[in-house]
């Protein structure tokens, strides 16, 4: 008994020196002083800070941080290298896009006409875009040396020993280690993700279209003027038409999946339905297939002399081939139709998840109380599937907005309708602005389109979503 007491002490001696020397290590690494502002720091810092505001590193540098010294001195060293070389040229030509219009002169010495060169519109607006990316992280590597500045700056204050260069990266591996692991992701997604997306919304205030092709020719800003040519130019009479049924096709492929998913699933657990599992796997089959396969078999199915058609034609139903993909009205019933081949087995999935899992207490009470299958349906079934499924309700509400697949590999957007610029019947805007990039390439009116999908996409989910967060909130 006194040998386990006496280990015991050792033990909570052993904690304690544990606890003191990482108390220790967080006050050197982290003092819990105010931190004074870094426009107060350049009035009561000394000259090697101040020096630091204008050199930077140098404040690192005077105080035995070499590295971190260095890192901040090559890195002003080459932003302002950059800048001076390609930087200012880049974006001195933002504004213009470009005025030497490329084509060809006549040389007299030669006696014939040669080509010439011009500016590229398109490359200037996408380095000029890039410089201010690198001019947004310079600003930022910047702060950091201010912020590492003024670190230097509490510790001679507090008389505490400056940091070395180890102890920063025992800092960084231990406290940081997170910061370390997204820098070189968030330099990707800031070239290879922000970049392409300012450069589309970019465009959307440009003249970019099949007449202003670079490098032949020439584009340049036109403000708002491709919008008002949406909502109420030339482009309206097919804008209008297209995000009408967009929204149309949106509600009815979620719900029509939704519903039936429910019934499907309701069906196939009913008591005393043999082989449900054997139903289950038939239908999550048409998950494991490709989409873009089975809508392809579709397409070949449906058209005039496919197989559903000859199939009706050779039994005597019909004298001339249905028009599923070639008459607009029944083009869209079609379209419907075929996405509850990928979309109603997803429902049914989760729905039969929820279905055994539901509490069988409260049907039972329903029942006892006299309710019929219907009322315990609608009053305890229904409301706990659909509080279950609503976030995902609303993400294939988004992800049927954006259906490309469905649209171009059933009907490529057909049939033809002379009455809208470059889109057919059963376009949605996803398409059409396909249809607008690689077609008639205009590529400033499709850029309005990405950002009014974008626009629309994103408000709707936040509306949804916090409805959704509320009434569980409530509900839960």
């Amino acid at each position: 008994m006194q040998l386990s007491s006496r280990a015991y002490g050792y033990f909570l001696e052993s904690e304690q020196n544990i606890l003191a020397k990482n108390k220790k290590k967080k006050m050197i690494a982290d003092p819990k002083t105010s931190h004074i502002s870094l426009s107060a720091l350049f009035k009561s810092g000394d000259s090697s800070t101040k020096i630091s505001y204008f050199l930077m590193g140098f404040n690192n540098l005077a105080n035995k941080q070499i590295i971190k010294g260095l890192f901040f001195l090559f890195s002003e060293i080459g932003f302002f290298t950059w800048l001076f070389v390609d930087g200012i040229n880049a974006l001195s030509q933002l504004g213009s896009l470009g005025t030497k219009q490329a084509g060809e002169r006549y040389d007299a010495k030669l006696g014939i006409y040669v080509s010439v060169n011009g500016d590229n519109s398109m490359l200037i607006l996408l380095y000029g875009l890039a410089s201010l990316l690198i001019i947004a992280l310079f600003l930022y590597v910047y702060r950091v040396n201010l912020k590492s500045d003024r670190k230097i700056w509490e510790f001679k204050k507090s008389s505490r020993k400056i940091m070395t260069f180890k102890e920063d990266i025992a800092e960084l591996l231990d406290d940081r280690l997170h910061l370390l692991f997204m820098a070189i992701p968030m330099i990707g997604i800031l070239f290879f993700t922000v970049l392409p997306i300012l450069y589309m919304v970019s465009v959307a205030f440009t003249s970019y279209d099949h007449a202003h092709l670079p490098p032949g020719h020439l584009f340049h800003w036109i403000g708002l003027a491709n919008f008002g040519n949406i909502f109420t130019g030339a482009m309206a009479g097919t804008f209008f038409p297209v995000f009408l049924w967009t929204i149309i096709w949106a509600v009815l492929a979620t719900v029509s999946s939704f519903i039936l998913g429910i019934f499907l699933a309701m069906l196939i657990n009913t008591k005393g339905v043999k082989g449900q599992k054997i139903y289950r796997t038939i239908f999550i089959l048409t998950m494991a297939i490709p989409q873009f396969i089975s809508f392809l078999i579709w397409a070949n199915m449906l058209n005039n002399a496919g197989l559903i058609n000859s199939i009706l034609e050779n039994i005597g139903l019909i004298t001339k081939p249905i028009p599923f993909l070639t008459d607009g009205l029944t083009a869209k019933a079609t379209v419907l139709i075929v996405n509850l081949w990928v979309g109603m087995p997803v429902t049914m999935l989760v729905t039969t998840g929820i279905l055994q899992n539901l509490s069988q207490e409260q049907v039972e009470a329903a029942k006892m109380d006299g309710a019929s299958k219907f009322q315990v349906f609608t009053n305890i079934t229904f409301p706990q599937i659909l509080f279950v499924m609503a976030p995902a309700l609303i993400q294939q509400f988004i992800g049927n907005i954006n259906n490309f697949n469905v649209i171009f590999l059933l009907t490529g957007g057909g049939p033809a309708d002379s009455n809208f610029y470059n889109a057919g019947d059963t376009d949605l805007l996803v398409t059409w602005l396909y249809n607008l990039t690689l077609g008639t390439q205009d590529y400033n009116i499709a850029s309005v389109v990405g950002i009014i999908i974008f626009v629309f996409s994103a408000a709707f989910s936040l509306f949804m979503y916090k409805k959704v967060n509320k009434l569980q909130g409530v509900n839960g």
